[in-house]
């Protein structure tokens, strides 16, 4: 019989920003960089008390919130329990079992202070593998919550086992009482929503679909475009310029991956190589996966020359320029602005 553990879910930052990081280096960690090493600290009441001479003007709300999240994160995680960390770039989560306590690091790039060993079990689970109850968990507004509900643990067991989701739950109909109590505490709308858009453009959006929908961006956003019809296309996948022909620069040229994995540099050399033969002054290269860390490097030596999208910069320019993208492309993405009230802290 399998010893009952915790299962937390730990976020990299706001989007998830450090999570290629907090993958590459075996690791889940948090911020609030203005908190020296917490090691020696003993109890929460000691823990609130160094919080607030370090945030003095914090309001009650706020600061009982931080303290718990960083009090869970620093005594009540502990060596065997699972860990959930979303990776919004690849509408993914990963994964992992934690293997050691709390460490203070300097040593890791972003944000991340305050740490945790673990080993990255399933690092790249496509979202769309759950059912909606435990992503509705997945989407909580906080950086570190322990998910109870929907029998999480048995759940993520069984994906690790076989890759699969055992839940037979039908959300469609179940009352709303009870789909709201699915989370673990309050959601953070903009960034679930964000997910859903994700998600849905992961399954009709794909390969020749994918770069047309960033051609269609592109033309919202000015630009003069011609799309490569499906098929082999010489490195590029869409040709861009500015002015009412499309002479004008500058001049892009647009590699398109719809992949789940992240790109490694190969690609980057590829779509530097063939701008000279177009006449391209600047390259564009999305991947729905992401980047390799060593691509991610290479392509900040070719800032001016050539950027990375992924999956979340195409959701941004998607969400900036809808309401100049064509009708047939909006009706495959019916998309609805709401106004929400922003919960403190």
């Amino acid at each position: 019989m399998v010893a009952e553990v915790a299962v937390w879910l730990v976020r990299a930052g706001k989007g998830g920003v450090s999570a290629a990081m907090a993958l590459e280096q075996g690791v889940v960690g948090i911020g609030w960089t203005e908190l020296p090493d917490l090691s020696l600290i003993k109890s929460r009441d000691e823990l609130e008390s160094l919080y607030r001479s370090y945030q003095p003007d914090a309001k009650p709300a706020i600061a009982s919130n931080n303290v718990g999240q960083i009090w869970s994160f620093l005594s009540r995680i502990q060596p065997g329990d699972l860990v959930v960390l979303p990776i919004p770039a690849r509408s993914a989560v990963a994964i992992g079992q934690v293997t050691g306590g709390y460490q203070y690091r300097l040593d890791l790039s972003g944000d991340l202070r305050h740490a945790r060993q673990v080993q990255w079990l399933k690092p790249n689970v496509p979202r769309a593998a759950f059912e909606q109850d435990l992503l509705y968990s997945f989407g909580s507004l906080l950086t570190v919550c322990q998910i109870r509900r929907n029998d999480a643990e048995e759940r993520l067991r069984s994906m690790l086992a076989t890759g699969s989701d055992p839940a037979t739950h039908d959300l469609f109909n179940r009352g709303e009482d009870e789909l709201l109590q699915t989370a673990e505490s309050a959601l953070d709308l903009d960034q679930t929503a964000r997910e859903q858009i994700q998600d849905h453009l992961t399954k009709h959006f794909r390969e020749h679909k994918l770069a047309m929908l960033v051609s269609v961006i592109l033309e919202a956003q000015g630009y003069e475009t011609e799309l490569s019809p499906p098929g082999p296309d010489g490195g590029v996948d869409i040709i861009a310029g500015h002015g009412p022909l499309g002479f004008d620069p500058p001049r892009l040229v647009v590699q398109v991956k719809s992949t789940a994995q992240p790109l490694d540099v190969r690609p980057l050399r590829e779509l530097h190589g063939v701008m000279p033969s177009f006449g391209a002054e600047q390259g564009l290269l999305v991947s729905w996966g992401g980047f390799t860390p060593i691509a991610l490097k290479e392509a900040r030596q070719r800032y001016f020359q050539i950027r990375l999208w992924t999956a979340e910069h195409v959701v941004d320019s998607l969400l900036n320029y809808y309401d100049k993208l064509p009708a047939s492309i909006r009706a495959e993405i019916p998309l609805k602005h709401v106004w929400v009230l922003v919960p403190e802290g």
